[in-house]
């Protein structure tokens, strides 16, 4: 095998889910399966907590579809409102939950079960609340199945109480209109806030691999990806360069291992001697395999960004193997 490998724990992902159920206290809990399950597998991820989560959420239609190909029955909400009735129609086929931002989209997805979206602060996506009666007139009401928002500082009080205050205005008007319409505006830093930000539901994505929103303590959450890149020669070093990097030590042995940038990784970050190339790295290491990402968290810091960009890019060209 030539690619990398990725090996996801089921187990530990289906033990977060239940962390996130009981920290949920009744709320429902929607598992977010965007990006391929945050790089872990957005089929198997879902078969293996559908009997854990009421529902699930994705960014894109093409990723709902997916779910219900893989025989995924349960809700999916679609955070991308549609963008024409091509994707109305898709969304319709595949039994797919929508999300309504505006007057247009309303009209779009007459006869579609939907979630209306309303900005809070994030200026993201979503309405404003003063648009907000206009869209529930258009809107059919008993298509309406929920309304949304996003904490765009989960970890900043004010921030938040704030977003909290405009957001109850919202439940209070969509109520009015379909009383059992599902809230939530809590994703994981919201659910680790708790209180008053649980309301009807919540959307939990990187807690459920087992890491934590920044400003918060990912502790009792388990991370269930480990990446490992392959041994693919043994080098008697002759002098000159480590990869594109010239040599500061006199080598007797390397070895050259099987990822590179291309899979994801950090050219300017050294998984072994120097630099990456773009398919491969070099290392004095001899084992037939090195674990090159064990914890998203710490290899994000390395890289100055954060552990969803990271799950979101080291599996590309990887052999994805579940722990069940």
């Amino acid at each position: 095998m030539q690619k990398t490998l990725t090996v996801v724990d089921l187990t530990a992902i289906r033990a977060n889910a239940e962390r996130i159920k009981r920290l949920a206290s009744g709320s429902a809990v929607f598992a977010v399966v965007k990006a391929d399950a945050y790089g872990h597998g957005a089929e198997e991820v879902a078969r293996a907590v559908e009997d854990i989560v009421d529902g699930f959420c994705t960014a894109i239609i093409d990723e709902g579809a997916a779910l219900r190909i893989a025989g995924i029955t349960k809700p999916v909400l679609v955070f991308t409102p549609p963008m024409d009735g091509a994707d109305a129609e898709r969304a319709s086929a595949y039994s797919l939950t929508v999300t309504v931002n505006s007057v247009e989209t309303a009209k779009l997805c007459k006869g579609l079960s939907c979630h209306i979206k309303v900005n809070t602060g994030m200026n993201r996506l979503g309405c404003t609340p003063d648009a907000l009666p206009e869209i529930l007139k258009t809107a059919d009401a008993e298509n309406i199945e929920g309304v949304y928002s996003h904490l765009y500082a989960p970890h900043d009080s004010g921030a938040s109480f704030n977003q909290l205050k405009i957001f109850e205005r919202a439940v209070r008007l969509v109520k009015t209109y379909r009383p059992q319409a599902t809230a939530h505006l809590s994703a994981s830093g919201g659910l680790l806030r708790g209180g008053k930000f649980l309301f009807d539901a919540v959307r939990t994505g990187i807690l459920l691999y087992g890491y934590a929103p920044y400003g918060f303590s990912g502790e009792n959450f388990t991370p269930a990806m480990k990446v490992y890149a392959k041994k693919i020669q043994d080098t008697e070093f002759i002098g000159g360069g480590v990869g594109y990097t010239k040599a500061v030590k006199n080598y007797k042995n390397l070895a050259s291992y099987r990822c590179g940038y291309a899979e994801g990784f950090k050219r300017g970050v050294p998984l072994g001697e120097a630099t990456l190339c773009m398919d491969s790295f070099i290392s004095k290491k001899q084992s037939a395999y090195i674990c090159v990402m064990e914890n998203a968290e710490a290899y994000a810091k390395r890289c100055n960004t954060i552990s969803y960009e990271v799950l979101t890019s080291v599996t590309k060209r990887s052999e994805i193997i579940y722990k069940r």
